[in-house]
């Protein structure tokens, strides 16, 4: 399953976009955001994901873009490609 996470509004679509099926919950992208913007919770259907918490998505293009410039990211870090964003 593919969760995206944020919003789109008239300067563009921002959104971290989660593959399920490819994260296996090694919370290895919580342990470097900066931002502490991500957790692991279980999905609909109870295998444990990586997700942004709900008091982040409606401003994560304000919070996330700065990353771009980190090293270590967390669509970086991530073994299996599950994360990518469209900013």
């Amino acid at each position: 399953m593919i969760a995206h996470y944020g919003y789109a509004d008239g300067s563009g679509e921002y959104y971290l976009i989660v593959d399920t099926d490819r994260c296996d919950g090694c919370g290895r992208c919580v342990e470097v955001c900066p931002n502490d913007i991500l957790e692991l919770a279980p999905d609909d259907y109870g295998k444990t994901v990586v997700r942004v918490k709900d008091e982040f998505v409606n401003s994560i293009g304000y919070i996330c873009p700065a990353c771009k410039r980190r090293d270590e990211r967390c669509e970086s870090v991530c073994e299996h490609a599950a994360l990518s964003y469209t900013w």
